[in-house]
């Protein structure tokens, strides 16, 4: 059994697709590429495969992180080449290394994801600065988060480690946020932006890196 950690970029191209679809797609990927997958035991076997943290519809990113598991040794090396020829435009392999077999799960290990969020406003420079500010000094901030199966209400605040801003111009500002992603729950920028008091969704959201524990 041998065990690969796969970071790699989902651009414009595939910010559309979705989670479970992402993960057929590399299936279908690794297999045109003759990599060796190891399968899950039981009634209904399926490709050992996992990714660290879905990511939303429409979020582009640079970071994401996949764990894929061999039945035999595969070099990194042929890896990318071989994979690489088979995925779509707008998935791009970064890196590839080995890791132990012992190692804890990718879900598991992340705490953080951060992101690059880019707003229309009309807010003065200093006003995203305060606003910025504001929200990062209180304790507590209750929030509602409609879903199919109904309401769900949550603290908002809690999920939220960091927030700064990149750029501002008259007409949209970037914001940097590091937000929790473990299994008290994922924030999401979007709602972040809107308890920032900014009237439009964002243009662009980007998740620019995966942050495990330290420890």
């Amino acid at each position: 059994m041998h065990r690969l950690r796969i970071r790699f970029s989902r651009g414009q191209e595939v910010k559309f697709i979705s989670h479970l679809d992402i993960m057929r797609l590399w299936v279908r990927a690794l297999h045109r590429a003759g990599i060796p997958q190891a399968y899950s035991e039981g009634f209904s076997p399926h490709p050992r495969i996992s990714l660290a943290a879905p990511l939303p519809i429409g979020v582009t990113s640079e970071a994401e992180l996949m764990d894929i598991f061999c039945t035999k040794w595969v070099s990194p090396h042929f890896f990318t080449a071989a994979v690489s020829q088979q995925l779509p435009p707008g998935i791009k392999i970064l890196q590839v290394y080995t890791i132990a077999l012992t190692m804890p799960s990718l879900q598991s290990q992340v705490v953080y994801a951060e992101y690059r969020v880019e707003v229309a406003t009309e807010k003065e420079q200093k006003d995203v600065e305060s606003a910025i500010n504001s929200l990062l000094s209180v304790k507590n901030l209750p929030w509602q988060h409609q879903r199919d199966t109904g309401p769900r209400r949550y603290d908002l605040r809690a999920l939220i480690d960091d927030l700064w801003l990149i750029d501002w111009h008259h007409e949209y500002c970037t914001i940097g946020m590091r937000l929790y992603c473990d299994n008290r729950g994922s924030g999401r920028p979007e709602q972040v932006t809107a308890a920032l008091g900014f009237s439009h969704r964002p243009q662009s959201i980007n998740r620019t890196k995966l942050i495990p524990k330290t420890s």
